[in-house]
């Protein structure tokens, strides 16, 4: 089932204008895009966690098998006592990874970043006719029966929806505001009504009309349901912290509900500066577009994003406001240190709070799209267990792997269930369904 948001009218001319892709409002998808006749097949090849699911389908010898086997074939000998013991270790983990997988079976999960378009979003936010093949193929306006088969499948109880990069945030005026409107409706009209323990969603705001999308913003939380917004980087070059901005960030905080910072693509000036080459056959594979997102500049991006946010006073003008960021923190947990030491001098007489605790008192992270438990440690070194929600990143992100990944953290059962549903309830003031 898809919906869709049709009003009449050319799409907004885009930010790109190069000689590989044709002009767009801006780029839509939060992966890398492959040609869609090679999609199907790298996806399945290159994909390291498709590498990591093969791995792991393999029954682990545990230490004592794999001590046992090695020295009655003799390869002891090319090994060193430190190589063994590594793998004899690696086992041992896996042993306990599938025992703890087994007691979390029954886990629920709530999934706080996942994704849909309908065909004029396609139209809208697509770099050309490949790309809407591609997006088509991998479910991404489907919002029926293949994507509850796919929640099924993985054991997620609840998606909570938003429309894809960017959304309708850089069409201006009547049109954007109609176009949010029309969007949020049919969301709600469709398949939140029809699947109403599955889905629910976050808006979609016309962030050019700043007042206008105040308003939409309380009328799909009174009205519709909906859980807060998401909104998808820069808004014609400028960042919430932007003055303009500030009517949807008091309207938030009256309402209670989180705003979803998702990245987006950079300004045309922007990437042409860090981005862009000169040399064609680099650009034949789409390298700058997906350099410019999901495979490093998106994430930069947000970070930025929260950053300016923090520095700049936002959060000492709304303290009650909330913030969402994805992809296990967008590079938090690896900078949080140098962030906090280098700007807190500069800041500590501007803001009312040492920078750090901004991110303590304003921010949830969500684990979209990067089932890595290294990360998620580094990311409970510094950022409470409280604050962190599960998500997918469907349909760019398969559901099975991140649940069966999420099912074998070793962490206690308490801080599990936190993470995968019992912070998304909090948050949210929701409930996952009882099956």
């Amino acid at each position: 089932m898809a919906v869709d948001a049709a009003p009449s009218g050319k799409a907004q001319p885009g930010p790109y204008a190069r000689a590989v892709v044709s002009p767009t409002t801006a780029a839509a998808h939060r992966r890398a895009f492959p040609r869609p006749e090679r999609c199907r097949g790298a996806r399945a090849d290159t994909s390291p966690h498709k590498r990591l699911k093969r791995g792991t389908d393999m029954k682990p010898m545990g230490r004592r098998g794999f001590l046992t086997a090695s020295t009655a074939l003799g390869i002891g000998a090319g090994l060193s006592t430190h190589a063994i013991l590594s793998e004899a270790s690696e086992n041992e983990t896996s042993d306990k990874t599938s025992d703890i997988s087994r007691r979390d079976q029954d886990l629920p999960f709530i999934g706080t970043e996942e994704t849909f378009s309908t065909p004029t979003l396609l139209k809208l936010n697509s770099i050309n006719q490949d790309h809407i093949a591609f997006l088509e193929e991998i479910g991404l306006s489907d919002l029926g029966q293949r994507r509850i088969g796919d929640m099924d499948a993985g054991g997620l109880n609840v998606q909570i929806l938003s429309a894809h990069t960017p959304s309708v945030q850089n069409v201006p005026g009547q049109r954007g505001i109609d176009l949010a409107y029309r969007l949020n409706r049919q969301l709600a009209d469709g398949p939140i009504a029809k699947y109403p323990d599955r889905f629910k969603a976050f808006a979609t705001l016309p962030l050019q009309s700043p007042e206008a999308a105040a308003d939409e913003l309380e009328r799909s939380v009174r009205e519709d349901g909906f859980l807060g917004a998401l909104t998808n980087g820069h808004i014609a070059k400028k960042y919430l912290d932007h003055p303009d901005f500030e009517p949807v960030l008091a309207r938030a905080v009256a309402l209670d509900v989180p705003i979803y910072l998702h990245p987006g693509y950079p300004a045309d000036e922007v990437f042409k500066i860090y981005y862009s080459t000169t040399r064609s056959k680099y650009t034949e594979e789409y390298q700058d577009y997906i350099f410019s997102g999901s495979g490093y500049g998106w994430h930069q991006e947000v970070l930025t994003q929260c950053i300016r946010m923090i520095a700049y006073g936002v959060f000492d003008r709304f303290p009650k406001l909330k913030i969402i960021i994805g992809h296990m923190g967008e590079g938090l947990p690896f900078y949080y240190e140098r962030i906090v030491n280098d700007m807190g001098e500069p800041t500590k007489d501007s803001l009312e709070k040492p920078i750090g605790q901004y991110f303590q008192d304003n921010f949830w992270v969500t684990t979209s799209a990067f089932p890595q438990t290294e990360l998620l440690d580094l990311l409970l070194k510094y950022i409470s267990v409280d604050r962190v929600m599960f998500a997918t990143d469907y349909p760019f992100a398969d559901i099975k792997e991140q649940t069966d990944w999420f099912r074998g953290v070793d962490l206690p059962r308490e801080d599990k269930e936190k993470i995968a549903f019992r912070n998304a309830e909090k948050l949210f003031r929701m409930k996952v369904p009882v099956k």
